[in-house]
């Protein structure tokens, strides 16, 4: 596991603590969808998997397939914002801004019960920017972890890292309400970072 837990009131790069009430949807959705591609194209030049678009709706962003059966499922998020106030809205989830990661409540729970259903490893790939204290500027990182151990994580802090925020501009896309406004949060001290090779090798 990593251990990013950093000091923000001493940091020399310190992210903007007030919320502008801007969460930009589309554009998130677009580098989720970029890195996805960029994602599937690296891992089918390792000849280990073939990795392709998952068509079934519900279901995580990429499939993979050893001898034509599925073997794995991978959903690609993408975060640019940082939860400064966190420690302030959720004390005891025992997480820092720095190190926090949002994820929509109800796609953790279909996650779980895709994982459930299929018996198959499940992985959600964070890619990550604009957090000066871990990601190097105009640079993207890129985390992961197994669903099993997310499950794992959810079931002992529950309510304790769950949180509404208030609707804002961006949310809303051609007229649908499409931004997430109840997130569930990890810390990327439960993340490891994405190295494809690695990540093989362990897995497939």
């Amino acid at each position: 596991m990593n251990k990013f837990i950093f000091n923000c009131e001493n940091c020399q790069t310190r992210c903007d603590g007030k919320s502008k009430g801007v969460y930009d949807f589309k554009n998130d959705a677009e580098l989720s969808e970029k890195y996805e591609n960029l994602l599937i194209a690296e891992l089918n030049k390792r000849n280990c998997v073939i990795a392709r678009k998952c068509t079934q709706s519900g279901y995580p962003d990429i499939e993979l397939l050893q001898n034509g059966n599925r073997v794995g499922f991978i959903e690609v998020k993408f975060q640019q914002r940082t939860f400064m106030a966190v420690r302030k809205h959720l004390p005891e989830g025992n997480l820092f801004p720095s190190e926090t990661l949002a994820l929509n409540q109800s796609d953790l729970f279909r996650y779980f019960e895709i994982y459930q259903t299929n018996k198959l490893p499940l992985f959600i790939v964070w890619g990550l920017r604009n957090r000066p204290c871990i990601v190097p500027k105009d640079k993207v990182l890129f985390f992961y972890q197994h669903i099993e151990l997310l499950d794992k994580i959810y079931n002992h802090y529950k309510d304790k890292r769950r949180f509404r925020r208030a609707s804002g501009a961006g949310d809303v896309v051609d007229g649908v309400h499409k931004g997430v406004v109840v997130n569930w949060h990890f810390s990327l001290a439960e993340f490891m970072q994405f190295r494809i090779d690695e990540f093989l090798r362990q897995y497939y």
